[in-house]
């Protein structure tokens, strides 16, 4: 197999997308091409990146946490069509469809969708809505302004709407983060601990980890580094780049995972092969079949499916693609058609939050990745 091409559009997008990246490839459960490319330490290139580097994941941890809840639903413990309130009764009662803070505008407030509806009766929003991305509740909330993770998590179980439920996608932050809460609360035990016990542990992922600083300490300096960030003052390394995340501890459903392309696409590998110890065929085919639209965006439950945009990270795979993104940089797609698994993590984040260079970069890369698999079928 010939994978030059990839290289050299990974080549030229270092130090324009990312300072370091790294990619895998398995096609037909075996490892076809793997890459490092860059530096640790841009500004004296002393570490390069390696296939154990570790990267923050950022929005691609809401697969390990949906992974983690549906093993509940394998086991009996919870149902997908029941609502939230089940273990999260808090959550309950009317609520107004309101503006919600811009995530990277500050001071902008983002005004709601036109609805004749004013209210949404929090009580009816199900799990199934969480994971369709469709429950109406806002994508962001300004957790991290609040004094503590209780004071935090608070701000997550009393928020308002932005639309109502089923109306629409809206890919929520804040949805995720109450699906990870209803998980701890239902395994009574920290959302990493469900994590590692339902998800990374059966799959032998030795290096996909919150808080790679606590316990037996990774080496920091296999860490790629993430934004200088201005709310923390500091370069960020082995801590989570999502403030919301941070205020919460580290340990939240939708950031916070630290791991390495390796893991992931392994990870990836488990929703293709049906002898998976990870969830049953048929959770994940119910995980991985349409279940919201909203134009050219499609979503499964956790999953972003293949979008017919031709420049959506996916739109390279086969029609039943799945997979996500992450606002680091980092992404896994899934084309079981081509029995084929991309991971690709980067640290894009390092040089400031736009994202033009990694909007092209995914899809120029995926597309490569394919035409040279597809000639090699």
């Amino acid at each position: 197999m010939d994978f030059s091409k990839v290289t050299r559009i990974i080549q030229a997008y270092e130090g324009k997308v990312a300072p370091a990246i790294t990619v895998q490839v398995r096609w037909r459960d075996s490892i076809v091409y793997e890459r490092t490319q860059g530096w640790l330490d841009p500004e004296t290139c002393l570490r390069p990146a390696r296939m154990d580097s570790l990267f923050d994941l950022a929005s691609v941890t809401k697969l390990f946490v949906v992974s983690a809840f549906m093993t509940l639903i394998d086991r009996g413990r919870l149902k997908l069509d029941a609502p939230i309130s089940t273990e999260l009764p808090e959550f309950s009662g009317l609520r107004p469809i309101q503006a919600y803070e811009h995530p990277l505008e500050p001071g902008l407030m983002v005004q709601p969708l036109d609805s004749i509806e004013t209210f949404v009766d929090a009580g009816k929003v199900t799990y199934r809505n969480l994971l369709a991305h469709n429950s109406g509740l806002p994508a962001w909330r300004p957790l991290k302004d609040q004094p503590d993770r209780g004071a935090a998590l608070r701000m997550a179980l009393n928020t308002g709407f932005f639309y109502p439920s089923g109306a629409r996608i809206i890919y929520s932050d804040i949805g995720l983060i109450l699906l990870g809460l209803a998980t701890e609360r239902n395994g009574r035990c920290r959302l990493d601990e469900e994590v590692r016990e339902w998800v990374t542990r059966p799959l032998g992922l030795v290096h996909t980890r919150y808080l790679p600083l606590a316990g037996q300490p990774y080496d920091t300096r296999n860490i790629a580094p993430t934004e200088l960030c201005a709310w923390r003052k500091r370069r960020i390394v082995g801590e989570v780049h999502d403030e919301n995340a941070a205020r919460l501890g580290g340990i939240a459903g939708h950031a916070g995972l630290f791991s390495t392309a390796s893991d992931l696409a392994r990870f990836g590998q488990a929703f293709i092969d049906r002898n998976n110890p990870l969830l049953s065929p048929k959770l994940i085919g119910e995980m991985t079949r349409l279940q919201s639209q909203d134009g050219a965006v499609r979503r499964g439950l956790g999953f972003a499916l293949w979008s017919p945009d031709p420049e959506a990270s996916g739109n390279p795979f086969s029609p039943s693609a799945f997979g996500h993104t992450g606002f680091t940089g980092t992404s896994l797609w899934i084309d079981p058609e081509r029995n084929l698994v991309v991971s690709v993590l980067t640290n894009r984040v390092y040089y400031g939050r736009d994202a033009d260079e990694i909007t092209r970069f995914r899809p120029e890369l995926h597309r490569a990745i394919v035409k040279e698999i597809d000639q090699c079928a």
